[in-house]
């Protein structure tokens, strides 16, 4: 009967859950059911599980569209047939290619149901029936009585009842853009979508037992069989389990000689690990992840393997992590133990300039039938609903904005029901999308277990996500990528063009121990640094004076707003710097987390205290880490792992105040908590960026804006790359790269940072100055680049003519005069620009340098000078940064260049209130805090000079300005 049912992974059109449907299934009495989502598959297998548990036949198949155009219904007759459907739909969503007319999967183990179309009724193959709903009935007296056998009943299910009906067509009229005014018939579901009593089906049907019988039948060919949670990765790297433990082990084997030499305990250790991989079949698993990793060595991409697999000394040895276990106790029962059933989880950072490259090895080294890049799906928030609602409900912008700001009247029947509606739609999925890192390598092709579509990396994407990838058995490789490896890549080549210096940047552990970068380190010199750099960060840094590896570890944990939010961020800091002066909650408690100072700092703390002080199991402790760690959907199991914990606690004897206290602590982590070798491998990464910052500072920053910056803007790092003694010179069409470009000792404005220039332009002046010489004057830079006038005009304003010692002005003129000549396109070559510049009698035009540096702001984004001098005022007349530790306690005024904010609520009563991170003219920090009352009478206004008075405040020796007043200031007046 229901052949045919969606839910709201009919993206856009449906608004049943899965579970919603199967529910309304199990209440009507329905004993088979089809799931046949809209060229989707994402959630066959959620749907194949929930009916299981309810004891109801699940089918899984395709509706298959052409936008707003039904083709027909496919559904799998087997798992045979559930690949061959899944192929079919792919290979059209991928090369983007319309459904045709009539089914073409060549396969006897599918399923095909046009809908309701006479004409074609005698043509049907032995594997293809017509549905026929309700409404239809009344057309079956013409049909002739030997082809009834292939005609079944459709009844649709599509939505809920009448309100969801509405639902669907706001959905409809949202994925058309469209109006619901101008909502015709064919853009939406038919009225009696939805479910009715099996016997109000037999009933309509009563006349036609042939159709009745004919749709049992085929439910009942109908089968899927799916075993959860049994590993479906590829098998075998090598050729057999016994081949890839042999690989592994000689891998291991070489790499402990090489990173330990003769160590008899990471000797047991390499063993005893080798035996649980073994074991639970995931040598494969390491191998294929140190195949890519080996891959991108070859091509000289640097990488970074961080995650819980740093808890590993096998894969310490197989350089998949450059984190030694021994030293921080990272415990591998963390990442891998017989009693975890989910895989190892490897997190490979690659440059965001190499990651493609990787990801395409993979493709084209495991086969791209067996690869997939994680699919997951976007999902509508109640902002956005709002907005999309109220769009097609055909409110002005103006009106949407207030209703988005929760300003809407009660009274108004169009903003009651937009947002009644926008509150239903909030949580529906909204678009398939990518998964940031995750990979799938499948032992079957893909297409057994997903549909797979191409969206924007052109690279097959799952309609799967990692929730429902993870409970089939099929376990991601993480394959990330971030700005701060391009960093460190870009500066090692930079030092070697410049300097014929090679750097060994895995000699991590001579960096821990260099003075030097320890003292940076301390006093938080560390802008353009990996995972250091922020004003927050670098505020723990010089609150701990951090000078050493381990403390950094702890650090980059603590930062994290649940360690943060919960108020331990402050408890670790003292503690750390008074050992002395606390107490720990309980004896177990300081047995556990001794390092830590009684603070739970890392995912690992979670499943010690789970397991030692809660008496919870390893497993248990570990579904409880997970769960707060974001990895794992669905609370079922959380609140029965959290009242087993309580329990537990009070059977024990702790008091309440103290159990109900770890607890918060723990759940205080949400989201947010590190394991201890994540901290570690970021630690790892900040020491290498900060070794290239300490001896290399000026490739090291150059490599920072390259790759376009981190946590600040290119004005700031700009003044990080003056400071460290380069000489800056603003965009030259004879010296200058599309990037920042080091040469005789000057550092150039790339052309790429020319906000309006053209790429094309940037092409032809670099193509041209690379074919035939630099430019010698403006009317040979001219007739050779063929320039328009208003990327001409562009740089000269910018400077980028500057080669000519002549002023803009004076260029600016020139131009006016040499543009119009160049009527007669000549080819470069055909001139040899042999012909002599004009000469030109003009008055001296000098140029303004504060003009220059307004048109610099203006079109690059930063000025080439200290922008200071924009000023009306002498800030030098104000204190300064180097003067606030001896004014501690007592008001003071500055004058800062803002930076940055943050805003973030008071702990009791959720006020806002802001941090501001501002420079003086001497390019040194300002850091402000502004408490809900001054927060709520001075306003930040955007980038600019602000004058700000407040009273200096310290803690732990990080100095701060307690905001009292806060004043945007103006600058001096064009004269333009």
């Amino acid at each position: 009967m229901y052949l045919n049912c969606k839910t709201y992974f009919s993206l856009r059109y449906g608004t049943y859950s899965t579970k919603e449907l199967v529910d309304a299934a199990e209440q009507y009495g329905v004993s088979a059911l089809a799931l046949t989502n809209i060229n989707n598959t994402s959630d066959h297998w959620d749907f194949v599980n929930l009916c299981q548990a309810r004891n109801i036949k699940p089918v899984i198949g395709v509706e298959f569209r052409n936008e707003n155009d039904l083709c027909y219904i496919v559904l799998a007759k087997n798992n045979e047939g559930y690949y061959a459907i899944n192929q079919y739909l792919s290979y059209h969503l991928i090369n983007r290619k319309p459904f045709p007319e009539r089914c073409t999967i060549n396969s006897n183990n599918i399923a095909v149901i046009y809908p309701f179309i006479p004409t074609i009724l005698p043509d049907l193959k032995n594997n293809e029936w017509m549905g026929v709903q309700t409404t239809e009935i009344t057309k079956l007296h013409s049909i002739a009585k030997n082809l009834l056998d292939k005609l079944l009943i459709r009844q649709p299910v599509t939505f809920q009842d009448k309100q969801r009906y509405n639902l669907h067509r706001i959905l409809r009229a949202i994925d058309m853009n469209n109006l619901l005014s101008n909502q015709v018939v064919h853009h939406h579901a038919a009225s009696h979508e939805t479910f009715v009593p099996v016997s109000t089906l037999m009933a309509a049907f009563q006349y036609y037992p042939q159709i009745i019988t004919n749709t049992f039948r085929l439910l009942n060919d109908c089968t899927i069989e799916m075993e959860f949670g049994v590993d479906k990765n590829k098998r075998y790297y090598t050729s057999s389990k016994k081949d890839d433990l042999q690989l592994l082990e000689k891998l291991a084997k070489e790499g402990l000689s090489y990173r330990y030499g003769k160590n008899r305990e990471a000797q047991h250790r390499v063993n005893s690990e080798l035996a649980v991989i073994d074991k639970l079949n995931f040598s494969a698993y390491f191998l294929v992840t140190w195949d890519y990793i080996r891959y991108a060595v070859s091509r000289n991409f640097f990488y970074v393997g961080r995650g819980s697999g740093a808890n590993s000394i096998v894969a310490y040895c197989l350089k998949i992590t450059d984190v030694e276990p021994i030293t921080l106790d990272l415990y591998f029962e963390r990442f891998l133990n017989e009693q975890r059933t989910s895989p190892p989880d490897f997190d490979i950072d690659f440059s965001w300039t190499d990651r493609d490259e990787v990801m395409d090895y993979v493709f084209k080294r495991y086969g791209e039938k067996h690869v997939a890049l994680l699919g997951m799906v976007s999902t509508f928030q109640y902002r956005a609903a709002i907005r999309e609602v109220a769009k097609v409900w055909g409110l002005p912008k103006e009106e949407i904005d207030l209703l988005a700001e929760g300003k809407y009247s009660s009274t108004d029947r169009n903003h009651v029901h937009i947002v009644r509606y926008a509150a239903m739609l909030q949580d529906f999925p909204n678009q398939l999308s990518i998964h940031p890192c995750g990979m799938l390598i499948s032992e079957k092709p893909i297409h057994y277990y997903t549909g797979t579509t191409m969206l924007q990396k052109q690279m097959p994407v799952t309609m799967i996500d990692m929730f429902v990838a993870e409970s089939i058995g099929l376990y991601k490789f993480d394959v990330l990528s971030q700005r701060g490896l391009g960093h460190i890549k870009e500066t090692m080549a930079l030092v070697k063009q410049t300097r014929g210096i090679d750097i060994d940047i895995h000699c991590v552990e001579e960096f821990k121990l260099n003075p030097v970068i320890n003292q940076k380190l301390a006093a938080g010199d560390s802008i353009g640094c990996f995972y250091i750099e922020s004003p927050s960060m670098r505020g723990v840094l010089r609150k701990l004076n951090c000078n050493n590896y381990l403390t950094l570890v702890a650090a980059s944990s603590i930062i994290r707003p649940g360690v943060g939010s919960s108020g331990m961020m402050y408890q670790y800091i003292f503690r750390y710097h008074n050992p002395d002066k606390f107490e720990y909650l309980h004896p177990i408690m300081e047995e556990l987390l001794k390092e830590t100072f009684g603070v739970m700092v890392y995912q690992e703390d979670v499943i010690k205290i789970g397991h030692f002080f809660g008496g919870l199991t390893l497993a248990e402790a570990d579904t409880l880490r997970r769960g707060m760690s974001g990895k794992y959907r669905g609370d079922e199991e959380m609140k029965s792992v959290e009242q087993k914990f309580l329990r537990n606690c009070c059977e024990k004897g702790y008091p309440e105040t103290v159990y109900k206290e770890v607890w918060r602590q723990m759940a205080s982590f949400a989201g947010y908590s590190f394991s201890k070798a994540h901290s570690a491998s970021f630690a790892v990464e900040s020491y290498q960026s900060l070794y290239l910052k300490t001896f290399f500072p000026v490739e090291f920053m150059i490599a920072v804006i390259n790759n376009y910056g981190g946590f600040y803007n290119t004005e700031l790092y700009l003044l990080h790359l003056k400071k460290a003694g380069a000489i800056v010179c603003p965009p030259c069409v004879n010296h200058s790269e599309i990037l920042f470009a080091l040469s005789n000792g000057k550092v150039y404005v790339g052309l790429q940072f020319i906000k309006s220039l053209e790429q094309a332009t940037i092409e032809n002046i670099l193509q041209e100055r690379f074919q035939n010489g630099p430019y010698k004057h403006l009317q040979q830079f001219i007739e050779r680049t063929k320039i328009t006038d208003k990327q001409l005009e562009l740089l000269i304003d910018v400077g980028a003519l500057g080669f000519t010692g002549k002023s803009k002005k004076q260029l600016h003129w020139e131009a006016g005069i040499l543009l119009p000549k160049q009527t007669r396109r000549v080819a470069a070559h055909e001139s040899l620009f042999a012909e002599k510049p004009y000469e030109f009698a003009l008055p001296v035009l000098d140029d303004d340098p504060f003009e220059d540096m307004l048109q610099e702001i203006e079109h690059m984004g930063f000025p080439m000078g200290n922008i200071f001098k924009l000023l009306k005022e002498d800030p030098f007349s104000f204190s300064l940064a180097k003067d606030i530790p001896s004014l501690l306690g007592k008001e003071a005024e500055f004058i800062g260049y803002l930076v940055c904010t943050k805003d973030t609520y008071t702990r009791k009563d959720r006020q806002l209130m802001h941090f501001g991170t501002f420079v003086d003219a001497e390019g040194n920090w300002l850091d402000t805090v502004h408490f809900p009352a001054v927060a709520r009478q001075y306003k930040f206004q955007g980038r600019g000079f602000y004058r700000i008075k407040g009273i200096i405040t310290e803690e732990f020796g990080e100095y701060a300005i307690n905001a009292t007043s806060l004043y945007k200031i103006g600058i001096q007046q064009s004269t333009r």
